[in-house]
């Protein structure tokens, strides 16, 4: 399930990361230090995208066994 699972972290993950870092972006309190807070959105959301992926993994595997 590797083999599905790291590319679908990879869209996952960067999507994620993405969102995260516009969140940083557009809090006014934030955006004052965003240059310190900015990497640390980023891995977050790669963070929080390996669960996410495991689940999708499972789910598309789970869909094309029939």
């Amino acid at each position: 399930m590797l083999k599905i699972a790291a590319p679908v972290w990879m869209m996952i993950g960067t999507t994620l990361a993405g969102i995260a870092v516009m969140i940083v972006l557009s809090v006014p309190s934030l955006a004052a230090h965003d240059r310190q807070y900015i990497p640390y959105a980023a891995l977050v959301g790669f963070i929080v995208a390996i669960p996410i992926a495991y689940v999708v993994a499972g789910r598309m595997r789970n869909a094309f066994r029939t």
